[in-house]
């Protein structure tokens, strides 16, 4: 189920989550504030997008039973097989909110896209 949102920054997404949801979803921030020193956040499309070099990153949101993961199509078709477990769609990952957060597929993740957008430069 798709969940607007009144938040204007992605702090105030954040703050807006549940606690369990609000520590999942900072987890992935940090993941991607980590992965470079000039990453830009913003909301858009009632979610959170983080911004590398001035291309969408990713975008992340809250869903009632998972946060989804929009990393584009390519992210998924290079990882494939490791998204076999989870639930997915045409660019889009769920990551289901009673599971561990894959850390280190997303960690991969991060990095794939900061290479195609370094490509792209």
């Amino acid at each position: 189920m798709y969940n607007r949102t009144k938040a204007t920054s992605v702090e105030e997404y954040i703050e807006s989550a549940s606690a369990p949801q609000k520590t999942r979803i900072q987890i992935i921030r940090d993941l991607v504030r980590d992965s470079a020193t000039d990453i830009e956040e913003k909301i858009s499309y009632d979610m959170p997008a983080f911004i590398y070099k001035g291309k969408i990153l990713l975008y992340v949101a809250i869903q009632s039973k998972h946060i989804g993961l929009y990393a584009l199509p390519e992210t998924n078709i290079e990882f494939a097989e490791e998204l076999t477990a989870f639930k997915t769609g045409k660019g889009s990952i769920q990551l289901p909110n009673n599971k561990d957060l894959p850390i280190d597929l997303i960690r991969r993740i991060i990095e794939f896209r900061m290479r195609k957008i370094d490509k792209l430069s």
